[in-house]
């Protein structure tokens, strides 16, 4: 059962930085999904694909993984860059 570790990004209709804090623990699938012959939807019996653990830190994240015996990746927020830019230089 494999899962990664990631800090939550900030969404494109979100102005504010509320929950990007946070450390999220989340499982890979452990099986492909199928299309169901009757409605045609997509799916599969693997429910652990629907758990997402948050955590206030990345540190207690890997604790948690680590008690569990969960392999585990973490994958780092990227740095992130500002534009300064004036109103003016849309004109130029």
């Amino acid at each position: 059962m494999a899962a990664r570790i990631y800090q939550r990004p900030k969404s494109a209709m979100q102005s504010g930085k509320a929950q990007t804090d946070q450390w999220v623990l989340e499982f890979g699938p452990a099986e492909a999904r199928r299309a169901d012959p009757l409605m045609g939807w997509t799916g599969s019996g693997d429910t652990q694909v629907q758990v997402v653990l948050k955590f206030p830190t990345c540190e207690a994240a890997q604790e948690y993984a680590a008690k569990h015996g969960i392999a585990a990746r973490v994958h780092q927020t990227p740095k992130k860059t500002l534009k300064i830019q004036a109103y003016a230089d849309n004109f130029r």
